[in-house]
């Protein structure tokens, strides 16, 4: 006898990728969601060269289009995360596929750049493709009240709900377990000038001379030769280290050792990196975009400067630097503030709820 059809689909980026999405679901498949909610994970993107990219979104493709044809194999739930330009195209097809089909469909929208993407970088038919799918998916999941303002501004008819991304709470990694490297600073991310590289630069070459012990990590991919030679044209070369991709157990690592955790990216949704930092404990300097100010509260859990302002960010990174009292305070704090609302516990059973609402299962 054959096993039931999965009454979930879920598609995205392949969770042993890199970024956002595929972080978030290898948390929530971790957490037990894809057992509780009964979910079939279909990967359209992966990591690699064109064909390796093509491969993925076709095999994605058609394994969508399988399940949604065979009545018996149906899902009452077609869930997608997406972002802009080739995330969303990809997406919402297979979301206009699933709605064909009789299927439930939810739009989980990340990516910082998608209100750019939607309003200013699409023509007019992709802006009402764009405003079309947002209306028509049953439920549009935002990561903050923040993104969900926006979409309700943009598709007054999509019925909207915020949930935040997910981390686990790890083993708490703070400066009193011996790892902790005075003057590193850590960022994760993928090194490049949108995530404010050029300006967490400036702004250790500007503390430099008053931090004999500073390090700044750049852990990530992008064009490191590119951002090897940056740091040697600010005369930090041997202050600046770039690690390329990390696995989860590399970016564990570099957590332990870091003592301030640096985002200062020009546009974000709700980073996973930032809630890791925050997990382990560690103090946090980000830029105040996006749904970063909903979860950081400055002063409070860690401390904001305006984007693109290299003199604001160094002179935060120097009070949090300057200052171990302020150090473990940020870092307790923002380790509280993910225990309290972004749990994996907390994340799971409100997508669980949501399913059962859609499928009316309640």
């Amino acid at each position: 006898m054959k096993a039931r059809a999965p009454r979930i689909l879920m598609v995205g980026t392949a969770p042993e990728g890199r970024g956002g999405v595929a972080a978030l679901v290898a948390v929530l498949r971790a957490g037990g969601l894809f057992e509780q909610a009964s979910v079939r994970y279909v990967s359209t993107h992966r990591e690699g060269n064109f064909l390796t990219k093509l491969g993925a979104a076709a095999g994605g493709f058609v394994q969508t289009l399988a399940s949604l044809v065979c009545s018996w194999h149906r899902p009452a739930i077609v869930h997608a995360h997406a972002a802009s330009h080739a995330s969303f195209a990809r997406k919402s097809l297979l979301l206009w596929l699933a709605r064909c089909a009789g299927c439930q469909t939810i739009f989980h929208l990340h990516g910082g750049g998608f209100r750019q993407f939607a309003t200013l970088r699409s023509g007019v038919l992709m802006r009402r493709w764009i405003r079309h799918t947002l209306e028509r998916s049953s439920l549009v999941i935002a990561l903050t009240e923040g993104w969900a303002a926006f979409v309700r501004s943009f598709a007054p008819q999509a019925r909207v709900a915020v949930v935040p991304n997910a981390v686990a709470l790890p083993r708490r990694l703070d400066e009193g377990d011996g790892r902790a490297e005075p003057g590193r600073i850590l960022f994760l991310g993928r090194v490049e000038a949108a995530k404010g590289v050029a300006e967490l630069l400036d702004a250790a070459a500007a503390l430099a001379p008053r931090f004999p012990a500073l390090r700044l990590v750049l852990a990530g991919s992008g064009d490191l030769a590119a951002w090897r030679r940056a740091a040697d044209q600010r005369g930090i070369g041997d202050r600046v280290e770039l690690t390329g991709w990390l696995d989860a157990a590399g970016c564990a690592e570099q957590l332990a050792r870091a003592s301030v955790f640096c985002l200062p990216s020009h546009a974000e949704g709700l980073p996973m990196a930032l809630l890791e930092a925050m997990a382990a404990g560690k103090a946090v300097v980000a830029s105040a975009v996006g749904g970063i100010p909903e979860a950081l509260r400055d002063g409070e859990n860690g401390l904001l400067v305006p984007p693109q302002d290299g003199t604001a960010l160094a002179g935060a990174l120097a009070r949090v630097l300057d200052d171990g009292g302020l150090r473990a305070q940020l870092g307790e704090h923002a380790r509280r503030t993910v225990a309290q609302h972004y749990s994996t516990e907390a994340v799971c059973g409100r997508l669980a709820a949501i399913y059962n609402d859609l499928a009316g299962a309640r």
